[in-house]
């Protein structure tokens, strides 16, 4: 329902109420009237009714003083019984009774009597005077004159308007405590929205309206989600692009020296084999130390060389060149070249692979590079050195798939952190340009795997990989 429709239908009800209120308390006030006026109609019949038989009568007992007593509670203040020569043969007032009254003066009917100077009070008194003749037969006896007060009506008057008075303030105090509670229904939702603009402005995105009701509220909080949404998917391009931009600048400039780099790693490697032919030559003794130390020279100078070319190509779809190789063996090429510089950082490494591990179908120098890449960073985290764990198992929760995982014993990442490490370019070391992780999950998920971290400051880091299995073989991965 609409906000103007719900206060037209409030100021009907409050309307409606009103009147219904003020009908019934009319309504009883009505039936009160009239039952005080009957009452005091029959109390005026009655006391005519003695004062005629007093006047017919030749008792001397006057039954006015007694019947007086209980007229009173109906208005009734004083009965006088007057002959035809206008003296008053019997009264309720004994001081009355044998003076005279002006017939000429004294009107038949009702009506209002004067005041009794200071005997009566504006506020409490309102005295009429009912006469009434006394004709029995042909005969006038005299008149019957009754002095009254109608105090009861007027209090049920005054009583009637102090109802009306107190309803109609308890209808009007109904109404703003309802439209109190009604505008803080509406008001606080706006003030909310007004802060929630606020956060809006000052960039935070993450803000939703909860919609309650129908009415331009409702609306107004839809159309606020509305807009936050669609400035949500802005802002996620813009990082896209941004981000896009970004790596095309990287790729240019990769371009730029990818050249100046390679040339010398291959004019090392070419100096190298001389190296080596010169010494075996001359040290026929030390030949397979000699070799040995050169292999290990090319394999870091064509590893590097392998790390070039992938950071020139960060941004284009990666190029897998699959063999079929057993997980130990992977290792061991991997380790070969890292164990003197691990053995200097106090590093154990520690295998944990399980028995039945298939042979992995995948990019072996990619796989390489990751798995240098996650020892590297576990050493790192270790300055004072430690165990790094390396295991691998079938998946116990997803059967096809293999995990490998990679545990060390560092410092931790920080929460805040933990959704950054594989993101281009985000380091928290002195050295490095932070591509290292962003090209590992590149490399596994371009495996049609996935790449897990789990850590916690103080207590370690493990990375966990997840690929797909086949018959023993990871999925035919997507170049």
């Amino acid at each position: 329902m609409k906000l103007n429709a719900k206060l037209v239908l409030i100021m009907l009800t409050l309307l409606i109420l009103a009147m219904l209120t003020l009908f019934m308390l009319n309504q009883y006030s009505q039936d009160a009237l009239v039952d005080e006026i009957e009452d005091s109609s029959q109390e005026i019949s009655k006391a005519i009714q003695l004062s005629i038989a007093d006047l017919t009568s030749e008792a001397e007992h006057s039954r006015l003083m007694d019947y007086l007593g209980k007229a009173r509670k109906k208005g009734i203040n004083e009965i006088n019984i007057i002959d035809t020569e206008g003296q008053i043969v019997d009264s309720s007032n004994p001081e009355k009774i044998g003076k005279r009254k002006d017939l000429r003066k004294l009107e038949k009917g009702v009506r209002r009597a004067p005041r009794a100077g200071r005997s009566a009070t504006i506020l409490t008194q309102k005295p009429y005077e009912v006469v009434v003749p006394v004709i029995v037969g042909d005969e006038h006896l005299g008149y019957v004159q009754i002095n009254m007060l109608l105090d009861n009506i007027r209090d049920i008057q005054r009583a009637n308007f102090i109802r009306r008075l107190m309803a109609t303030c308890m209808v009007f105090t109904v109404g703003i405590a309802f439209t109190i509670y009604l505008a803080r229904r509406y008001t606080d939702p706006i003030h909310h929205l007004v802060d929630d603009f606020k956060k809006v402005s000052a960039g935070d995105l993450s803000v939703t309206l909860h919609v309650e009701s129908n009415d331009e509220i409702g609306e107004l909080a839809q159309g606020f989600n509305e807009m936050v949404g669609k400035l949500r998917e802005r802002e996620t391009l813009e990082k896209r692009l941004y981000e896009a931009e970004h790596l095309s600048r990287v790729g240019q400039l990769a371009s730029g020296i990818a050249h100046e780099i390679r040339n010398p790693l291959n004019y090392i490697s070419l100096a190298i084999d001389h190296l080596r032919n010169e010494l075996v030559s001359e040290c026929p003794q030390r030949a397979a130390e000699v070799t040995a130390l050169a292999d290990k020279i090319r394999e870091e100078v064509r590893r590097a060389n392998y790390m070039v070319v992938n950071f020139m190509n960060y941004g284009r779809p990666l190029k897998l060149r699959m063999v079929t190789i057993s997980y130990d063996d992977l290792l061991e090429r991997t380790l070969s070249v890292l164990t003197e510089k691990l053995a200097a950082q106090k590093v154990t490494v520690v295998r944990q692979l399980a028995p039945d591990l298939p042979l992995l179908h995948l990019d072996a120098e990619l796989m390489r590079n990751c798995i240098t890449n996650f020892i590297t960073n576990g050493a790192q985290a270790m300055p004072d050195g430690g165990a790094l764990t390396l295991g691998a198992a079938p998946d116990p929760d997803a059967p096809g798939w293999v995990r490998l995982t990679f545990t060390d014993q560092g410092c931790g990442i920080p929460a805040d952190d933990l959704e950054k490490v594989f993101l281009p370019y985000f380091t928290t070391k002195d050295v490095g340009i932070g591509l290292g992780l962003a090209i590992t999950e590149r490399i596994i998920k371009a495996h049609n795997g996935e790449i897990l971290v789990a850590s916690a400051p103080g207590e370690g880091t493990t990375f966990t990989v997840r690929l797909p299995m086949e018959d023993g073989n990871p999925c035919t991965a997507v170049s």
